[in-house]
């Protein structure tokens, strides 16, 4: 079982914060929640840095790609 840090008055309030905004946070935003092999992971990355490129650029990108293909 984790265990929770002592709570310190700012400890308090970002997690006060966190509970009253993790609705809100999760209607505007998604995650993949995807593991890929370590290998094809660092290979991704070295082409995005070269390329100046996040990977939410990155997949918009191609999401669009995809679909002009259609």
């Amino acid at each position: 079982m984790v265990e929770r840090k002592e709570s310190t008055p700012e400890r308090i309030s970002k997690r006060k914060y966190e509970a009253s905004h993790r609705e809100e946070r999760r209607k505007t935003s998604g995650n993949f929640q995807t593991m890929i092999p370590r290998e094809l992971f660092d290979e991704i990355n070295v082409f995005l840095r070269e390329k100046n490129m996040t990977k939410v650029e990155f997949i918009k990108q191609a999401f669009e790609y995809l679909q002009s293909k259609k």
